[in-house]
């Protein structure tokens, strides 16, 4: 007899094997905890950079919201449920957008890529909500003379250093309203190349009640992008080497911040 697809199910290939077990769906009998995990060191950069050059890498239906300033961003988590008390790091690169779609509206930070250092993490997040996930070697935050460092590379190319120095306990200054996180979700169609079988753009609502912020810090904060050439990075030196070509401006400033528990985006949804 053949599987038939269980209602309010996630699944993800192969399917054929039953409901796939992530950070949104846990196995039965295993129940997670948002309140208390993960755990997360968060150290961000931001810069000032040239606002036409930006706009070039915003998808339709959405523009700049105030000044071109984009945040590089590394997290390093652990203690995650869904992986079973084992954990990650990533990083983000954002700039403030607003999207304009036939019935929805909204703002927030527009999220260009994100990169992790382990399969699963990618695999569920692009499928299930949307990001933009490559995969890199990224290693742990460490702190050195006085600064915060964080890079990142494949098999041996690093592509990116980001340095947060200068820390000092304070908040970090207050942010601009926002609706939350956009990002487009794309799936390529298979045979008719160059069309697609699924683009929609996807928000995160900000609100996280389940996170707990327990340390603040702010500094100075420098982020370089190195370009690459196609034997460096077979498949994504485009997206690195388009970073790379943002002229830094202006120096923004850069936050280290710990904080522990938050949501699994099971409030992810599209925007039309």
């Amino acid at each position: 007899m053949t599987y038939r697809f269980e209602p309010n199910r996630i699944y993800r290939m192969p399917t054929h094997f039953g409901p796939a077990p992530g950070p949104r769906q846990m196995p039965d009998g295993i129940v997670g905890d948002s309140t208390k995990c993960p755990r997360r060191l968060s150290v961000a950069a931001s810069f000032l950079t040239d606002g036409a050059l930006l706009e070039r890498h915003l998808p339709e239906g959405f523009a700049l919201a105030g000044e071109p300033v984009v945040t590089v961003e590394a997290h390093h988590m652990t203690d995650i449920d869904w992986l079973a008390g084992r954990g990650y790091t990533m990083i983000w690169v954002s700039w403030p957008a607003t999207f304009t779609g036939r019935q929805d509206r909204a703002s927030g930070r527009f999220l260009s890529v994100v990169w992790e250092n382990l399969a699963d993490p990618i695999i569920t997040g692009r499928c299930e909500i949307g990001h933009p996930k490559l995969y890199a070697e990224i290693q742990e935050p460490r702190f050195s003379e006085g600064a915060q460092i964080c890079n990142a590379g494949w098999m041996g190319f690093r592509f990116l250093d980001m340095r947060v120095s200068d820390l000092r306990d304070e908040p970090p200054p207050a942010k601009a309203s926002s609706d939350g996180t956009l990002m487009l979700k794309y799936v390529p169609r298979t045979g008719t190349w160059g069309e697609s079988e699924l683009q929609q753009v996807t928000l995160s609502p900000l609100a996280d009640p389940d996170m707990t912020i327990e340390r603040q810090q702010t500094g100075t904060g420098l982020v370089r992008f190195h370009k690459a050439t196609w034997s460096d990075l077979p498949t994504m030196h485009h997206v690195v080497n388009a970073l790379a070509e943002l002229p830094v401006i202006e120096i923004r400033g850069g936050t280290l911040t710990v904080s522990r528990a938050g949501k699994t985006y099971r409030d992810q949804r599209v925007l039309v």
